[in-house]
């Protein structure tokens, strides 16, 4: 299964719906994750060259048929990987979007299903949109295919192949959801948002064109861009900070006019470089925080949703998060980042006792498995969190349970 090399392939019209890089030119990679069953597609999206893999994972039923967990964006190339598939399984039977606060997700629903007419759409519940609150209906989503996940999970028309636990956690002005599924036979877990884990390489997804990875490997503006293999580690390493982080401690902002000044010196000034505007001044020691953040490659929970979100339902969050972690599984197949966590039941359930005020967990595995990101990198997002209490925008957290 090759990706294309022509560009009208890449096209996806619909991206001022959602402006996020790469825009109008999606490119999908495909990975068979275990062999005739599971596969993973991978596009891309972010924000100023700060980019990360947004994933959608295919699953074989055993009666023939596919189940789609998340979709991407259905461009030309993405259709017709997953055609191939189709041609050799069996039709798209089942499609099912797993949170209703994803806009990155939802977004591509609509879209993906009218590609495969025959399937029928399934949706976390309490799903809404901003600034107006309006049916699926209206959004795109085919009317007479769409339903929310049964509550009764036998009644799920693929209930002999999946388990499934919904987290539904009341924002106020909307709801934030997972979904996470389990896969019984090939004993895999399919998450969204709630756990991540960062490979110390790029994805195959970003080198694909590397450039982004290259305009944050530099130093400074002054630096010319040079396309290497350690560049390309490098500009992936501070990616991930700044895409989970927003404003590591490691990461200074040069002031406006140094910015300025140093872009009119800058070896570069088109308009794919900003004009030369690199304002990113990083420390020496910048590393020392991307592995604490890696930790060998353990699964964590994004540190917004640590800070924002999940603190807003510490008991419902962790009751959820003991509930799945009763299956059997032994791999995380999530929706952005590393595309397969090879990790266990309680290793899952460690990633989320910074709800606790005493940890559920043995010593033993808390020492082997837990290595904490570091406070310092969190200052931003805290003091983001207490600038929208103060707002009234959002509620303060809830005490740990």
């Amino acid at each position: 299964m090759q990706s294309s090399t022509h560009a009208r392939d890449w096209s996806w019209t619909f991206w001022p719906a959602v402006p996020l890089y790469p825009y109008s030119r999606r490119r999908t990679t495909c990975k068979e994750i275990i062999k005739d069953t599971i596969w993973t597609f991978d596009q891309l999206h972010g924000i100023l060259y700060t980019i990360v893999p947004i994933r959608m994972t295919v699953v074989k039923l055993e009666a023939g048929g596919l189940l789609v967990y998340a979709p991407v964006a259905p461009t030309i190339e993405c259709v017709r990987l997953v055609s191939e598939l189709v041609a050799k399984h069996g039709d798209v039977k089942y499609i099912i979007l797993p949170t209703s606060s994803g806009l990155e997700h939802k977004v591509f629903v609509g879209p993906f299903a009218r590609r495969f007419p025959q399937a029928q759409v399934f949706v976390a519940p309490n799903q809404w949109s901003f600034p107006l609150n309006l049916p699926l209906s209206w959004l795109g989503f085919p009317q007479k295919r769409t339903q929310i996940l049964p509550e009764d999970k036998s009644l799920a028309p693929f209930a002999d192949e999946f388990d499934y636990e919904v987290l539904d956690i009341n924002l106020g002005r909307g709801s934030f959801a997972e979904v996470a599924l389990f896969h019984k036979r090939s004993r895999s877990l399919l998450v969204t948002d709630s756990v991540v884990s960062i490979p110390e390489e790029p994805p195959e997804i970003l080198q694909l064109d590397p450039y982004p990875l290259l305009f944050h490997a530099r130093d400074n503006a002054l630096e010319v861009i040079t396309d290497n293999e350690a560049n390309r580690r490098k500009g992936w390493q501070r990616i991930s900070l700044f895409a989970l982080y927003f404003r590591p401690s490691v990461l200074k902002v040069t002031e406006l006019k140094q910015m300025f000044r140093d872009a009119l010196k800058a070896p570069e000034r088109s308009p794919k470089s900003y004009f030369g505007l690199y304002p990113f001044r990083w420390e020496e020691n910048w590393q020392q925080s991307f592995y604490a953040l890696r930790g060998n490659g353990r699964p964590f929970v994004a540190p917004i949703l640590q800070v924002l979100i999940l603190p807003q339902a510490p008991r419902q969050v962790l009751n959820w998060a003991d509930k799945v972690a009763t299956w059997d599984f032994q791999r995380i197949i999530p929706c952005h980042f590393d595309s397969q966590i090879q990790a266990s039941p309680s290793q899952f359930r460690q990633a989320f006792t910074f709800l606790e005020k005493n940890r559920s967990v043995s010593d033993e595995l808390s020492e082997s498995t837990s290595q904490p990101l570091l406070e310092k990198d969190f200052k931003f997002i805290r003091e983001l969190e207490a600038g929208l209490v103060k707002r009234g925008i959002a509620t303060p957290a809830q005490e740990r349970v």
